[in-house]
Order: structure tokens, then sequence, then C-alpha cells
């Protein structure tokens, strides 16, 4: 399938785990060579969601000379998935690099895009790398490198006991935190620590440039718990990284037409090509 924009490749076969096949659909641009790239993450409380939310984001910066390959991961629907959505992602990233030389991308500029669910798993694999990595050795690219020049966070989960406490308020018998990651806090605390973008806010993961983009009427994920609190530990860590608050925006915009008039993900997309013309 081709459109103006991009050259687009649906359904690509990136990893197969337990038995499950996973895909993504690459947007590429036109006559670039070594181009940038992105892999993006879906959002959908890590129960729901699909990669044709980047739709309209991949022929965007395929457009502007950056690849994009939006994927699929499994789903918390029957039980958790954690770490193993993790190792999915982190399974992507070494799947483009791998895949370089083919999809004519530059192997050292591989970046991650997630929102809300998908803000939280690009943090993971951004930031605890090394914590997640060996779970599928069978994995052709296995022993490719899954790290990542730059991390973008969409409206994401950043602290996971914050985010489980607030869906106690709204929702007790349906906790999807609870539900991804298999226990409540007061049975495990370690595994909400471990599972926390917050918790990889270190000095030794400084070298990544991140982009943290959020709106001031988010009625999903509180902004000062997650995404107020999550840069604040990254300056504190020294991280280099910049903000995109998008006045009036609740949650899920991510997925509306850029071009859309007054669009929220329209006032997001220059600034955040500004991000990765300096960054990636």
């Amino acid at each position: 399938m081709i459109d103006d924009a991009a050259q687009i490749q649906l359904g690509i076969a990136y990893a197969n785990h337990d038995g499950i096949e996973l895909l993504g659909d690459l947007y590429l641009p036109k006559s670039v060579k070594a181009t940038p790239a992105l892999v993006a993450i879906h959002g959908g409380a890590w129960v729901g969601g699909v990669r044709t939310a980047f739709q309209y984001w991949g022929p965007y910066l395929a457009a502007r000379g950056i690849a994009l390959f939006a994927v699929s991961y499994r789903l918390a629907t029957k039980g958790k998935t954690f770490p193993q959505a993790v190792q999915d992602v982190l399974a992507a990233v070494q799947f483009v690099r791998g895949k370089a030389g083919e999809f004519n991308v530059d192997p050292q500029r591989i970046g991650l895009l997630g929102a809300s669910a998908g803000g939280h798993l690009a943090s993971l694999v951004a930031l605890g790398c090394a914590k997640f990595s060996g779970g599928y050795p069978h994995d052709a690219f296995a022993s490719v490198s899954a790290d990542v020049k730059t991390l973008i966070g969409i409206y994401g989960v950043y602290d996971m006991l914050a985010m489980w406490a607030s869906l106690q308020m709204q929702t007790p018998k349906d906790n999807v935190v609870e539900k991804f990651l298999g226990a409540p806090p007061m049975e495990n605390r370690q595994l909400y620590f471990d599972a926390s973008p917050l918790s990889y806010a270190t000095f030794a993961n400084n070298k990544i440039p991140v982009f943290l983009a959020t709106g001031t009427e988010d009625d999903l994920v509180d902004r000062s718990a997650n995404t107020d609190a999550f840069l604040l530990a990254l300056k504190q860590a020294g991280f280099f990284v910049r903000t995109c608050i998008v006045a009036g925006a609740p949650h899920f915009w991510m997925n509306d037409p850029i071009d859309e008039p007054t669009s929220y993900s329209g006032f997001l997309a220059p600034r955040l090509m500004r991000f990765l013309a300096e960054k990636l």
C-alpha cells in the first residue's frame, strides 16, 4: 500500500512470543537513505487499543523524513502481561535495528514513542532495557541492542502505584493496573517499583533525551502524579527533557487527525518535530 507521503507496509511480523505472532505497521519516507525511526506503542490501558492509532502520525512523520513502526503487543485481557508486554516492545526495537539495512533506517537513530499505556511501556524499554532484556532468546534479533536514542511519552503512566490508587477510587472492581501486573501493591510493592518508569530516572540513564506531552484536562491519568512527577525526577537526574502542555486537552487525542482545525495533535506536531530534529 502506497500513499503520497510514505511507503506503507502493514502487518509485518516482528516476533513470535509464546505462540503469539506480533505485528507492526511500517511507514517509510520515500527515497530517503539512513532515515531515523520511531517505534510507536499504542495506548488502551494495557487491555485494549490498536496500532492503527498511529495511522495519521505514520504518514506525517514519513513525509518529514522519519520512519515509524507502529506495533501491537500482548494485552492483559486474560491475565497479567507484565513483563511480557515490555519484552514485546523491546523486541520491536531490536527488529527495526536488525532490519535497518533493508528498511533504510539508521540503526543509531531509533527512538520510542508511546501514548498512555504505550508511554509507560516505551519508557520502561527506553530506561529499563537491561532489566527486561533476554526474555526471548529465540527471537531472530535477540542479540541486537535495544538501546534507543530518544523517548517520547504522551500522557503516559509513569508511577504505577499512583495510577493503581487513582483507579481504586474510580473502578475498584476493574483496576487495570492490577490486572496488568497480576497483584495489588499490598501483595508485592517491589513489583510496582519495578514496573514504574519513575524508578529508572537515574544518573546512569540520563544520556537519553526525553519529550513529555500531556493535556491540562486529562480525566484519566493524573498529570501531577505522573507527567509532572516524572519530569521532576528526570530533571533531578540530569536528563535533557522538554515538555508540551496542551491547554484544554483531555486523554485520548493522539489518534486524532493532525491537520484537523484546532487539533490537539496539530498543536503537538511542530513542537515534537523540533525536538526530533535536535535529538533524533
